[in-house]
């Protein structure tokens, strides 16, 4: 019977060892190495996740609740995963005397259902910091700070987010070198380079030339004196009913107008612009004295007709206006 008893003691002393709860530094020594091993934030289970983040704990804990399968269709998962990798790291590598105490932790969905639905998740990722619960920086409550990502984050905002609810030291954000960029970069510009030397001859005389410059700012004129800018500030209707079943091309008071009416006046503009441009530049070179005589007298009835409309749509526009100029 003794002998018995003394096999049982012998055998229940390991399980007891083994069942004997973990100091707050027996577990971080224990995640930090792992996680320095791994270079990277540790993957987590359910039971994973409760031992990390269970009392005691004098360590803060970074954890990201995730979805990454294809089957739950989270594109913001896939998307900030790489950021997520590369500020665990870069932390990591920048704290290997743990100074920081911080433990960097991913749960999957598909490793962690039973958490997310003790956590009532309906969305992913979300980042939970926990603080300590024991030493000089711990938390009477020991609720962790959450961070939603409601459109996509990078690792340089989640770098601050963590700084700013953790004890320092914060290792800082370490991104690699991407010489796939610089090169290409570097490419491109000597291309661009190289280009511009060899067209230079032909493209100078084109950037040069008044009559193009006078033309772009004449047509810029033209658009934005017509009203395209309060068309795209205000969202006007192209065109709008006048309530007898027809269709309104003009809008009453100066405050209101519609795209069409736009586009009228912009062309309205543009001709009287010609007109003007051609009586002052090209019938003065007419050499034939009876040609330059019509031209005149088309120019001018152009310019006369097209006043005339303007004028009328301006009385639209302020049916107090008194003047008019005929035909219109």
């Amino acid at each position: 019977m003794k002998l018995l008893q003394t096999l049982t003691a012998s055998l229940l002393l390991p399980l007891a060892a083994l069942g004997a709860k973990q100091t707050g530094d027996e577990k971080f020594n224990d995640y930090h190495s792992k996680q320095l091993t791994k270079a990277g934030p540790l993957k987590l289970t359910d039971s994973s996740y409760s031992r990390l983040v269970g009392a005691p704990r004098n360590y803060s804990s970074a954890i990201l609740l995730t979805a990454l399968d294809a089957r739950f269709g989270c594109a913001l998962c896939n998307e900030f995963q790489p950021e997520w990798d590369l500020l665990a790291r870069s932390w990591i590598k920048g704290d290997k005397g743990a100074q920081s105490r911080t433990v960097f932790g991913t749960l999957d969905f598909l490793d962690g259902k039973g958490t997310f639905q003790s956590l009532g998740l309906q969305t992913a990722p979300i980042l939970l910091v926990f603080p300590p619960t024991e030493g000089p920086h711990a938390k009477p409550d020991g609720q962790p700070k959450r961070l939603d990502f409601n459109q996509a984050s990078n690792a340089d905002t989640t770098h601050n987010f963590i700084s700013s609810v953790t004890p320092g030291p914060h290792p800082r954000l370490v991104r690699p070198t991407d010489w796939v960029k610089i090169i290409t970069t570097t490419v491109a510009i000597l291309g661009a380079i190289s280009f511009l030397t060899v067209a230079a001859p032909h493209i100078l005389p084109i950037v040069q030339n008044r009559n193009l410059w006078a033309a772009i700012s004449l047509i810029a004129i033209l658009l934005f004196t017509s009203g395209h800018m309060f068309n795209h500030i205000r969202k006007v209707p192209y065109v709008a009913g006048d309530g007898k079943g027809k269709v309104s091309y003009f809008a009453g008071g100066f405050q209101n107008q519609f795209g069409l009416e736009t586009q009228i006046i912009a062309a309205i503009y543009g001709v009287l612009s010609f007109v003007t441009i051609s009586l002052a530049l090209k019938v003065p070179r007419m050499a034939d004295a009876r040609t330059q005589k019509i031209a005149v007298f088309v120019y001018g009835g152009i310019m006369f007709g097209t006043y005339s409309f303007l004028m009328s749509v301006f009385r639209i526009k302020n049916g107090g206006y008194p003047f008019y100029l005929p035909p219109f």
